[in-house]
């Protein structure tokens, strides 16, 4: 099984790093599902679109789950993020991480917009 929480810091990072920080962190060949207009970003289109280089302030994982199959580890989650001069963004996401050589690259991500948490 994968260290848990090394999976978890890893997903926060893409959420609060800068591209230079967590690129070498996506596997080749990665999809990224973004809300509308986004749409589907293949690979280095991902780094390229201004609604991923955006890094949030803070970000809070709430209702996580996580499974894994072998080299496949499949996170799910609410998140809560807040930037400055933005609503907090609220949604229900999903990461897929491949492990390749012993170390963890993600390979898939989406988002769907969700109402606040109560």
């Amino acid at each position: 099984m994968a260290d848990k929480d090394d999976l978890w810091t890893l997903e926060k990072k893409f959420w609060t790093e800068g591209a230079d920080g967590i690129h070498h962190l996506t596997a080749k060949g990665a999809l990224a599902v973004l809300p509308y207009p986004v749409g589907i970003l293949l690979d280095e289109a991902i780094w390229q679109e201004t609604a991923v280089a955006q890094r949030w302030r803070t970000v809070v994982f709430t209702e996580p789950v996580l499974t894994q199959k072998g080299d496949v580890a499949v996170l799910a989650y609410h998140v809560s993020a807040e930037r400055a001069d933005v609503p907090i963004y609220e949604a229900l996401c999903t990461s897929t991480y491949l492990r390749d050589e012993g170390e963890w690259f993600r390979l898939a991500h989406q988002q769907t917009p969700a109402p606040a948490e109560d």
